[in-house]
Formats: structure tokens, C-alpha cells, sequence
């Protein structure tokens, strides 16, 4: 009753937003569909803690993720990426943090939308730094795992075919890779990592692009923290946020700017694997609001395209809606090099009222990249 309730709020919402929007901003409502019947599509979910935090946000991050499913068949969707923070605190207990919800609610209230994939849709989450808790000397430990065990959706447990370990060297979600036969014939491996990866796991995804067997595939990684808005890639230290065990004036007590050892930024993980790879073609990533992208060639002088997503702003700024819905398609032309990026928000299309403004199609937000031959 509750969610019936805030939909239909939500909505009335909506509909109050557009009658404010002018109406040269205003375009006329097309579905996603491919342009060209080969294809097939990746979808890209942005960093999702906005939605998680809040009571009257999660149901957004479940029409995101039914309409990812209804839309599968049509769309021909074969993965689907989330870039990680899936919650806004992975040990919330008390008060005095952003958002209404204890962990627990954020971690089931994101597992709950999720389920609409499980058995039609494969997907790999990656963690980031909101998904972790950190201990002052820079430990880290994260709950994705109890939430997105392995063998949760059949179809991931069918296509998964390394593992990397956590910080508690157990096999893991967080690092693992995935392998893809696409209909064009050509062999992807998508790569996932965890933010701000170990020297471990740095050195567990190097032996994995580097095996023979992968030599000819594409890979596609997929790390949080990587790329920022201004197209640069990251770089100095990586640093956290950690919260003590003390309440000081109603608010818990924060450790700003924690550094974070072991870690790797987007710097340091273009030089140390992408680059010395010759078949890692695509990075994408979250942690920064906004877009961004860029084209570097690696040793073997292949273009290697990096992709920001994160729409968390986008709804209202850092406290209010999670990101408006926004999720990011990548259609694959059966040529097999060619990418259409397009940028849509299944929450705008679902009233008529509002769907002519779901689609973003400035230059960073609707785009085409071609891989090398």
C-alpha cells in the first residue's frame, strides 16, 4: 500500500515538474528501441545510494529495474552493469547520517529491486566507497556479498568464470569476471573490481587479461572511482570517509578524508593494466556526478574508450531523489565495433506528461564510439 501510495505521489510530482519546464525544451516521446535488429545492448545503472538511503526513493530503483526487464527482449540486453554504491552506508545503525534507512533496509531495499532480473537479465555490481565500512588503519569490509551472493541470479552463476577474493580472501562478486558470446561472434569478457583496487586484485585482473585464452576477446572493466567529469582520469590518494563508534550532538562522528592504503586510483590502474593490455577496449565507472568520456590508445595501439556515468545528482542534488531514473544503454552494431550510447529515464517515461523530457541528448549523454578493427 505504501509504495501504491508514493507512486502515485511521485507521479503528481512529475507532472507538477513538467508544467514548469518551458515548452521549447520539450520533445516529442519515442521508446528505446535498436536501430538496427542485430544489435544488442549493455545497460549502465549509475551509482544507486540515492535511491537506497530513503524510504520514498527506493521504489524509483525498482522501476528502473522493471523496465529494464520488460524491455530485455526488445532491447536484446544481454548485461547489465551497475558501477557501484549501492547504498549510502554499508553499516548504518543509529541516526545522524544522510537518509532515513539503517543499512539493513538499504542493502534489502536494493537486493528486493534487483530481483526482476534474477533468471531473465544477468548482471555484475560493483562495490564502492560508500559500500564499504573502513577501520581508522584503512581495513575494509563490505556486505554485497550477503546481499549478492554469487550464485544469486543462475544466469550470472552460468557466465562467470574467474574470481577474484575480497578483503577477507573469500571468492566474491566484487572482483570476477564475466564471458559473452555476442551475436555478431566476437568474445567479450566484462572485468568487474572493487573500488579502488588491492595490490592483490590488481594483480589478479593482470593475470587474467593476460591469459591466453582471452587473448582475442574484448574485455570491458569495470571499476567505481576511475574517471571525473572533466574527462580526467583520477589520480593522488584515495581517500574515505570513516565513522566512529560515537554519537557527538545527535550526529555520528565522521573521519574525513581517511586514507585509504593498498589502493589504486584511475591513474594508477591505466598504467599499471589497461594500457600494458592489449585487450582491454572499455572502462566504465561511477563515483564522480555527471559524464565524462575520453580515448587513449594502449601499448598495442588500440583505442581504449573510458566512460563515466553517475547521475545521483541529477534528481534534485545529493539529498533528493537518487538520479531521477536515469540508466545509460549501450547498443553494439552488428558491425562489431560500433557503440551508440543513449542516456534515458524509465521514471519520465512512465506518465505522459512527463516522458518527453526522458531522454538526455547533449553531447555527453548521447554519443557513438567505434573499437579499433
Amino acid at each position: 500500500m505504501f509504495r501504491r501510495v508514493f507512486l502515485a505521489r511521485l507521479l503528481l510530482a512529475a507532472l507538477f515538474g513538467a508544467l514548469l519546464v518551458p515548452a521549447q525544451a520539450q520533445e516529442k516521446f519515442s521508446e528505446p528501441a535498436l536501430s538496427d535488429p542485430d544489435s544488442w545492448t549493455v545497460v549502465l545503472l549509475p551509482d544507486l545510494q540515492g535511491y537506497a538511503k530513503k524510504a520514498c526513493n527506493q521504489p524509483i530503483m525498482e522501476i528502473m529495474t522493471s523496465w529494464i526487464a520488460a524491455h530485455a527482449e526488445a532491447l536484446n540486453t544481454k548485461l547489465v552493469l551497475c558501477v557501484g554504491d549501492l547504498v549510502e552506508q554499508n553499516d548504518r545503525i543509529g541516526n545522524g547520517f544522510s537518509g532515513d534507512l539503517t543499512s539493513v533496509r538499504q542493502w534489502q531495499g536494493m537486493a528486493d529491486a534487483f530481483d526482476v532480473l534474477d533468471g531473465r537479465v544477468p548482471y555484475l555490481v560493483a562495490t564502492g566507497n560508500h559500500d564499504y565500512t573502513y577501520t581508522r588503519s584503512g581495513a575494509r569490509r563490505t556486505h554485497l556479498n550477503e546481499y549478492f551472493p554469487i550464485g544469486r541470479n543462475p544466469l550470472n552463476a552460468a557466465a562467470i568464470c574467474q574470481f577474484g577474493l575480497d578483503s577477507d580472501e573469500n571468492p566474491a562478486v566484487e572482483n570476477c569476471a564475466f564471458e559473452l558470446k555476442a551475436p555478431d561472434g566476437k568474445d567479450y569478457l566484462f572485468l568487474n573490481m572493487e573500488f579502488a583496487p588491492r595490490d592483490t586484485v590488481m594483480k589478479w585482473a593482470q593475470q587474467v587479461a593476460g591469459l591466453e585464452e582471452y587473448a582475442d576477446h574484448r574485455i570491458v572493466l569495470m571499476t567505481h572511482a576511475y574517471l571525473d567529469a572533466k574527462d580526467q582520469r583520477l589520480s593522488g590518494p584515495c581517500k574515505v570517509t570513516s565513522y566512529e563508534p560515537l554519537v557527538r550532538n545527535g550526529r555520528i562522528v565522521k573521519i574525513k578524508g581517511l586514507p585509504l592504503p593498498d589502493a589504486s586510483n584511475g591513474e594508477e590502474l591505466w598504467q599499471k593494466l589497461v594500457r600494458p593490455a592489449s585487450n582491454i577496449e572499455l572502462v566504465v565507472c561511477g563515483h564522480i556526478s555527471g559524464s565524462g568520456f575520453r580515448t587513449d590508445r594502449n601499448s598495442a595501439g588500440k583505442d581504449v574508450h573510458q566512460m563515466l556515468f553517475d547521475a545521483q545528482s541529477m534528481g534534485g542534488g545529493y539529498e533528493g531523489n537518487g538520479g531521477d531514473g536515469w540508466i545509460r544503454i549501450l547498443e553494439f552494431m552488428p558491425d562489431g565495433v560500433t557503440v551508440k550510447a543513449t542516456t534515458f529515464s524509465p521514471l519520465f517515461a512512465i506518465s505522459p506528461t512527463t516522458r518527453q523530457f526522458a531522454w538526455m541528448r547533449d553531447a555527453k549523454n548521447e554519443f557513438t564510439f567505434r573499437f579499433s578493427k
